[in-house]
C-alpha cells in the first residue's frame, strides 16, 4: 500500500488556473447571440468610466449561470484571469459597482432589457402552438426590504415576502415572462395584462395558444378574456359547496387505472355564462392540498377543472397534469439560479436582479436546446455544472495561441467537444 505524501509544498503563482473551464462554452454561446453588442447597442449606457452597460451586465449573468449567486461571492472573479482573458472583461466590478448598477438599472432601463429579452424570446421561437403556464411563487425574505410584505406564505407564517407571478411555455420551459410582486398581491389584476404581453411577443407563425393554471386563476374575468381572445384553457376551479354537492350525482367513466372521469356544464351564481367543467376522482385516499382543489367524499377524491378544450374528460386531465413542468422550473429558479437571494433593499434593484436572473435562465435553456447533446438536454442547471461548466482548467499560451487545457481524465469530454463543434458551426442572428 503506498504511502500518502507528508511534505506538499503551497505556492499561490497559478495565474492562469480556474474552475470554470466550461466557461468557454458559455462565451461562445453569447458571442453566437452578439449579446454584447446587442446590450451597448439596444440599452441607454450607464454613466461608468470603466465599462459599459453590455460588459456589466454580462458580469452579473456568468456568474448568476455559474452558480455564484450572491454578489459577495461573485468577487470571486476578481482574482480569476482566466474568466477575465475568455470574457474580454478587463477587470471585474465591485460588490458595490454592481449593486449601485442595479439600482440605477431598475429606475431607468429594466423596460429597454425586456424588449430585449422579448426579441430573443420571439426569435428562438419555433413551435406553431404556444403553452403558457401560469403560476406564483413565494419568496420569504428576513431584512426590511422595500414593498416586502406579510401575504401568503404557507411555509413561514407572518413573515414578509415577494410574491412573483411567472408565465412560462410549456413545451421549451422557457419563462415568457414574469411580473415582480409584493408579498400581499394577488394575482388576479396582473394576470390579463401579463397575458396580453405574452401573445403580444408571440411570433406569426404561432397558430394555436394554450393557458394551463391552478385553482389561484380561477377566475371568470379571466375565462371571459380567454374566450374572448379565442385562447384554449384548462383551469384548476375552486370547489365551493354549491360545486362539491353536484360531483357525487354524476355519471363517471372509468378506466382500467382506477380513475374516473366526468364533465358537466355549470354556472356559478356570480357568471353571466355557464362553462364546462372536467371532475377526475379516484378511489384511493390523498391528502387535500393547500389549495383546496382535492377533496375526499365517500372514498374518492375529486379534482374539477372549467376548460374550453374540446377534448374528452380524461384527456383534458392528462393535458393539464403536464403543467407539473411549471413547479420544475420555479424550484430551480430558486435552488439552482437563487431567484430569492435579494440582492439590495431597495425595489428597483431587486426587480432588476429579478429580470436578470430569468434572462440567465432562458439563455441556459436555448443554450441546452440549441447546442448540447440530446441526453444532456434534460438536465438540471445544477448537472450542468458538474458536467460541462465547473471543470479545472489551465490557460496556455503556446506559439502564442491560447489553448484551454483540460483533465485527461475529464469523463464528459466527448459531449464538451461536440457542443463547442455545434457552437462553431451555428451562429444565430440577433
Amino acid at each position: 500500500m503506498s504511502k500518502s505524501r507528508r511534505k506538499v509544498h503551497v505556492s499561490f503563482t497559478g495565474y492562469t488556473l480556474t474552475h470554470f473551464g466550461g466557461l468557454l462554452l458559455l462565451q461562445r454561446f453569447f458571442q453566437r447571440l452578439d449579446l454584447r453588442r446587442a446590450l451597448t447597442r439596444l440599452l441607454q449606457r450607464e454613466r461608468n468610466i470603466r465599462y459599459t452597460l453590455g460588459e456589466i451586465i454580462l458580469a452579473l449573468l456568468y456568474p448568476i449561470v455559474l452558480g455564484l449567486s450572491r454578489i459577495e461571492t461573485m468577487q470571486l472573479l476578481q482574482q480569476n484571469g482566466v474568466f477575465q482573458d475568455i470574457t474580454g472583461l478587463r477587470t471585474y466590478p465591485n460588490a458595490s459597482t454592481l449593486r449601485r448598477f442595479l439600482t440605477r438599472f431598475g429606475r431607468n432601463s429594466v423596460a429597454a432589457f425586456q424588449r430585449l429579452h422579448d426579441r430573443l424570446r420571439t426569435r428562438l421561437m419555433r413551435s406553431r402552438t404556444a403553452i403558457f403556464d401560469l403560476d406564483t411563487t413565494v419568496l420569504t425574505v428576513y431584512g426590511a426590504q422595500e414593498k416586502a410584505r406579510v401575504g401568503f406564505n404557507p411555509k413561514k407564517r407572518g413573515r414578509p415576502s415577494f410574491h412573483p407571478l411567472l408565465c412560462f411555455e410549456g413545451k421549451s420551459g422557457v419563462c415568457w415572462e414574469g411580473e415582480w410582486l409584493p408579498g400581499d398581491a394577488h394575482p388576479g389584476p396582473v394576470t390579463i395584462p401579463l397575458l396580453e404581453r405574452s401573445v403580444a411577443k408571440l411570433p406569426p407563425s404561432v397558430t394555436k395558444v394554450f393557458v394551463r393554471a391552478d385553482a389561484a386563476f380561477f377566475d371568470q374575468n379571466l375565462l371571459a378574456y380567454l374566450e374572448e381572445k379565442h385562447l384554449f384553457y384548462a383551469i384548476v376551479a375552486k370547489l365551493s359547496k354549491d360545486l362539491k354537492n353536484r360531483l357525487g350525482g354524476l355519471r363517471y367513466r372509468r378506466y382500467s387505472s382506477g380513475l374516473e372521469a366526468s364533465s358537466f356544464m355549470y354556472q356559478p351564481l356570480t357568471w353571466k355564462t355557464a362553462r364546462r367543467f372536467v371532475v377526475i376522482r379516484r378511489p384511493v385516499p390523498e391528502e387535500p392540498s393547500w389549495q383546496l382543489t382535492l377533496f375526499t367524499m365517500k372514498g374518492y377524491t375529486y379534482q374539477a377543472l372549467v376548460t374550453n378544450l374540446p377534448l374528452l374528460p380524461l384527456n383534458v386531465w392528462k393535458f393539464y397534469n403536464h403543467r407539473v413542468t411549471a413547479e420544475l422550473v420555479i424550484r430551480e429558479l430558486k435552488e439552482g439560479y437563487a431567484v430569492g437571494k435579494i440582492p439590495r433593499k431597495d425595489w428597483a434593484a431587486n426587480l432588476a436582479y429579478f429580470h436578470l436572473v430569468l434572462f440567465a435562465y432562458n439563455l441556459l435553456t436555448w443554450f441546452k436546446h440549441l447546442y448540447l447533446p440530446k441526453p444532456f438536454q434534460r438536465l438540471t442547471i445544477h448537472t450542468i455544472r458538474q458536467r460541462l461548466l465547473w471543470v479545472p482548467a489551465l490557460l496556455v499560451r503556446p506559439h502564442g495561441r491560447p489553448t484551454l487545457r483540460l483533465p485527461p481524465s475529464y469523463p464528459y469530454k466527448e459531449q464538451f467537444m461536440k457542443t463547442l463543434e455545434h457552437l462553431d458551426r451555428r451562429r444565430i442572428p440577433f
